[in-house]
């Protein structure tokens, strides 16, 4: 137990600190090749923040833990909206402001009900992995053109104001080629003490992604939301919440699907992606609301979140009995 908890943790601080550096190297490696603020805030709040999900899951699919990457993506959406928003929005209430966040908002309701279709056969096979990978290029491109043409906003001034990204090009490399080789050996330690775990307390891979593995790797984002609602950068902290929401269900999926086939049990869907999608709803709704009403969205809401996330860790570990 003490041995599998060390992989863990030791894969968890390395995943964080090893994504943190590659997020910096590829921004600012993009900064310098004259990629445009927008663009970067993209990879900063979408691939970047999504890198421990995508890397971990990756790892666990090669190893033949599918339930794992699976149950990483969707309980890391679910903590990204229940946990880390509902933080976020319990420290200050935070309003929208952005274009590109309200761009984003309805295009992520659309990817969750485009992935649970293809999901629906009780399959994640590798045509679906091709058409959520297809999927996020699309809106990756989508919402570029778009930044690229529209006007500087509010999101844009935020991703200046919190990364740093003047560093030189020689150390923005050295950062970048630093993440890529220490994400993967951080992802292997990691999947194996949770799968260690998981065997030791009986209970299946897809229940450990959905809770251990999910808030690990769902850690950056509470650091980012939290850090970002006291500096009152409003749009970055929502965004990090739909950017990285969006980019584990096409990419973090998607790769899984297309380096191993995997079949589930109806629950999943009945309960977790089902649980999952009703948050997403009730984020877009909620956020259509206060942005009609030119209203911030109340610490009211980020109370509600937060007590859904302790109702289904407590619901998952009565009816899983971890």
């Amino acid at each position: 137990m003490l041995e599998s908890l060390i992989y863990l943790v030791i894969g968890l601080v390395l995943l964080i600190i090893a994504a943190d550096k590659f997020v910096l190297g590829a921004a600012s490696t993009a900064k310098h090749m004259g990629v445009s603020t927008m663009l970067v805030g993209l990879i900063i709040v979408g691939f970047g923040t999504s890198a421990p999900e995508m890397v971990v899951s990756a790892i666990a699919s090669f190893e033949g833990k599918s339930g794992l990457a699976l149950g990483n993506a969707i309980g890391s959406n679910i903590t990204n909206i229940a946990l880390v928003l509902g933080t976020g929005l319990l420290i200050v209430p935070m309003s929208i402001q952005s274009q590109t966040i309200k761009r984003e908002m309805p295009i992520l309701l659309i990817v969750t009900l485009l992935v649970l279709f293809l999901l629906m056969d009780l399959t994640l096979s590798f045509w679906d992995g091709v058409v959520m990978i297809s999927s996020m290029l699309i809106v990756t491109g989508f919402l570029t053109v778009i930044g690229i043409k529209g006007k500087r906003d509010e999101f844009s001034d935020e991703i200046e104001a919190e990364y740093d990204l003047d560093i030189s090009l020689k150390k923005a490399i050295i950062f970048l080629v630093i993440g890529i080789f220490v994400l993967p050996i951080a992802s292997k330690l990691m999947v194996k003490g949770a799968t260690d775990i998981a065997v030791m307390f009986g209970v299946s891979d897809m229940v450990i992604g959905l809770t251990i593995v999910a808030l690990g790797t769902s850690l950056p984002e509470l650091a980012a939301t939290i850090a970002s609602a006291l500096k009152k950068e409003h749009d970055l902290a929502i965004g990090n919440i739909v950017g990285s929401n969006m980019f584990n269900l096409l990419g973090v999926i998607g790769i899984s699907g297309m380096i191993r086939e995997y079949s589930f049990t109806a629950h999943f869907i009945q309960y977790d992606y089902f649980y999952m999608l009703v948050l997403t709803v009730f984020l877009f709704l909620a956020s259509v609301y206060f942005v009609l009403k030119d209203r911030f969205i109340s610490r009211v809401i980020g109370m509600v979140l937060l007590v859904n996330y302790i109702i289904y860790m407590i619901w998952l570990y009565l009816s899983e009995g971890i």
